[in-house]
């Protein structure tokens, strides 16, 4: 058995692999209402018979003005409950965990889809609304949000924790926290978003006051067997932002607040970011987390081989590796991978439908 297809059990949850479906969004909701459709189950569902450890749903908003664009799904009410559990009883039927990633998009929201003609935000006329944010500065290319004011970030974290207790009843397994790609919680995290003057702006501690009170929140009321990840940016690839040193620190609080893994990427907090990109970029800062804060870590970014994820393992760099762009060119990536490995075909997570197409 190599490292890649061992299970990783994290509180009282067994992943059956270490190959995850990292959260991408599919900007399917094309009734605007944040109800997930036969696209998600069918997306979602794909990657579960394909073989994945853990199936993570994408960045999910936990109210309305949360969303990226009008089309991602939602879950800031009950009624998202039901076509949410439709998914995820198949996706748990296939032998997957299945898990939500529960976001806000901040002074990124209102946006149009990435494969839309328009760019920018959305006019209200058109479904859009008014962003928010820590400060008034505009994401490059969108509208200036409106600041937060004490009231309205009080409440960010039961936002967050009601949308918990709804992932709970829709049959959820695993919650992550998104505080990375700058969306709302990176916003706060970032000295070049983030210059606030009162006790959320300023200082490190100032500055994750928001994301540890939202982990807090969140933990309430997560079963406690079931473990909780918050996926961080370890670098704004820009002088002056957040970096993996500052990410590093952060882990080690989040663990000290019951979070389980740190979901490792970076970027997206200004658009001047210089990303130097290649296989594997943000695997060194996985490790880095991995090693200072002492918490278990998932590494992702143009992990694209099998021989390569298994290093990636065996070399202690991450606990799971999280694959993004080519699971969407290959839901059954893990089948592939079971049989480049050379893990026996009774190992593999192959559906029983699927067995006649096991390599021999």
């Amino acid at each position: 058995m190599t490292e890649l297809f061992e299970p990783l059990t994290l509180r009282g949850v067994t992943m059956r692999n270490r190959i995850w479906l990292s959260p991408m969004c599919q900007y399917s909701c094309f009734a605007q209402d944040g109800m997930p459709t036969d696209w998600h189950l069918v997306h979602l569902g794909s990657h579960a018979t394909g073989g994945f450890g853990l199936v993570m749903s994408e960045a999910t908003a936990v109210v309305p003005e949360g969303r990226i664009s009008p089309e991602d799904t939602g879950i800031w009410s009950d009624e998202h409950i039901a076509p949410w559990r439709r998914i995820t009883e198949f996706v748990r039927s296939q032998g997957a965990t299945v898990g939500i990633q529960l976001a806000h998009a901040g002074r990124k929201a209102s946006a149009y889809a990435p494969f839309a003609a328009e760019t920018g935000n959305v006019p209200d006329s058109a479904g859009g609304w008014q962003s928010v944010a820590p400060t008034a500065r505009a994401f490059t290319g969108h509208a200036a949000p409106q600041v937060l004011d004490r009231d309205q970030l009080a409440s960010i974290p039961e936002r967050f924790a009601e949308a918990a207790r709804r992932a709970d009843a829709a049959g959820f397994e695993v919650v992550e926290i998104h505080a990375a790609h700058g969306y709302l919680l990176h916003q706060f995290l970032s000295p070049l978003v983030n210059d606030r003057t009162d006790d959320y702006g300023g200082s490190f501690d100032n500055r994750t006051r928001l994301v540890l009170d939202v982990a807090d929140a969140v933990r309430a009321v997560w079963p406690d067997d079931r473990p909780l990840f918050v996926r961080l940016s370890a670098s704004d690839w820009a002088d002056g932002g957040w970096d993996v040193t500052q990410t590093a620190e952060l882990s080690a609080l989040l663990k000290q607040h019951g979070v389980d893994l740190v979901d490792v990427s970076s970027g997206g907090a200004v658009a001047e970011q210089q990303i130097m990109v290649g296989p594997g970029y943000q695997v060194p800062f996985a490790r880095e987390v991995r090693a200072s804060a002492g918490v278990p870590v998932s590494a992702v970014g143009m992990i694209t081989e099998p021989a390569q994820a298994e290093h990636i393992l065996t070399e202690g760099s991450a606990d799971a590796v999280m694959l993004g762009r080519v699971a969407l060119r290959e839901p059954a990536w893990p089948l592939r991978a079971a049989h480049e490995l050379g893990v026996a075909p009774k190992e593999a997570p192959y559906p029983p439908q699927y067995e006649r197409g096991v390599w021999r």
